[in-house]
């Protein structure tokens, strides 16, 4: 079967993306997905995307990690796909979606895409790292060396051990920069490596930095290797709420592959 994709990358955290408002892909052929994110066999990506009807709300987004699972929800596919949904033409400046973890509202402008995320209720603080879940669970870690750091390696390590190993999680290596900015490298659960930026994952760096007192703003940027995004919210109490995702969502390209 031929199918048409579209690539997308957000700050170099890249997706296939599909229009599967016709219900045409096999959304249990996870050898097919796999397939399609293979860097080498495939067309490659962190992750594949497909946009869906939904009866209630401008579309549905479907997620898979490269490994060919569908997954939790990913921040940068998220507005990777709002900005997909734009050139489809089925929504023009604003969106409403459902996602895997439920609503959200987004709002795009000048290839600047703006996600609503969901709220924050729980922030967990450990001896050396701060445990979170912004719609994928994040562990947060300040780490010395940051540039030079084997994420792979470390990273690894963190998932698979005796806390983490049944379900996984994300890992977040953390550098602060300024009062207002954090550098950030992220080992990706599904990737099972390093990608350049991670949405989930900066927006679970810039709550856990408020929370603990290494900052004090609302609105964070966040230096990940693929580039800057920023993380606002307002918080209430103990819950993190009306928290927004923002940085850029590129096309790259359109083609034809056949499986």
């Amino acid at each position: 079967m031929k199918y048409t994709f579209y690539k997308y990358q957000g700050t170099g955290n890249d997706f296939v993306m599909i229009d599967n408002r016709d219900e045409h892909f096999d959304k249990t052929n996870t050898k097919l997905v796999a397939q399609f994110c293979d860097r080498r066999f495939g067309i490659g990506a962190d992750g594949l995307i497909l946009l869906e009807n939904d009866a209630d709300v401008d579309f549905k987004m479907v997620y898979y990690n490269a490994d060919g699972n569908e997954s939790s929800m990913c921040g940068n596919g998220g507005r990777c796909l709002v900005a997909f949904a734009k050139q489809l033409g089925v929504i023009a400046n604003q969106a409403t979606f459902m996602a895997i973890d439920g609503l959200h509202h987004a709002v795009i402008e000048n290839g600047i895409v703006e996600l609503q995320m969901q709220d924050v209720t729980d922030v967990k603080i450990n001896k050396d790292y701060v445990f979170l879940d912004t719609g994928s669970p994040h562990y947060v870690q300040f780490k010395e060396g940051l540039t030079s750091l084997e994420v792979k390696e470390e990273g690894a390590k963190i998932r698979y051990n005796d806390v983490f190993k049944e379900n996984g999680t994300n890992v977040n290596f953390v550098q602060k920069d300024s009062d207002s900015q954090f550098s950030v490298r992220t080992y990706e659960r599904g990737v099972e490596d390093e990608t350049l930026s991670c949405g989930t994952g900066v927006t679970a760096v810039a709550l856990a930095m408020h929370y603990i007192g290494e900052t004090e703003k609302n609105n964070v940027a966040l230096q990940t290797q693929g580039g800057l995004l920023n993380v606002k919210f307002v918080k209430t109490d103990d819950v993190y709420k009306d928290v927004w995702l923002i940085g850029p969502a590129t096309f790259v390209f359109k083609g034809e592959i056949e499986w």
